[in-house]
């Protein structure tokens, strides 16, 4: 059960969220994505460590090619130069649409301080994602 502190810490999601997501889920980057992340944006993924915006989207582009996925944000904190998501991703195959999974999944999102206040879109320096507890079978 949540603390009133821990309640009081939970915002809506910033603007640039959901153009992030939509970008993810349609594999189609453009605006929110390139504004989001640079050569030095690192992602943590589960085991796998990425570094740059470019091998970002490839390594989005690769593991989400096969699936159909969307991504539901139920829950955001945002602390300090933290943006914390929780949500539940709908996944399938496209190959068998009817076959669905839902994941649930944590983003961990540092911010480039100095953008943070400033009204524009902040820098990602690092992002973490973990997804899951899922039954990898359904999707292999």
């Amino acid at each position: 059960m949540a603390t009133r502190e821990h309640e009081a810490l939970r915002q809506d999601a910033p603007g640039w969220v959901e153009g992030f997501l939509r970008e993810i889920d349609t594999l189609e980057f453009g605006e929110a994505f390139a504004a989001l992340f640079d050569e030095r944006t690192e992602m943590i993924f589960g085991t796998a460590r990425v570094e740059g915006a470019a091998a970002i989207e490839a390594f989005f582009t690769t593991i989400d090619t096969p699936l159909h996925t969307t991504h539901e944000l139920v829950q955001t904190w945002i602390v300090d130069d933290a943006v914390i998501l929780r949500g539940e991703a709908t996944v399938a195959k496209r190959t068998a649409p009817d076959t669905v999974i839902r994941a649930p999944f944590t983003h961990i999102f540092y911010l480039d301080g100095a953008d943070r206040d400033s009204g524009v879109t902040p820098r990602i320096r690092m992002l973490h994602i973990t997804a899951g507890p899922i039954v990898t079978d359904t999707l292999i």
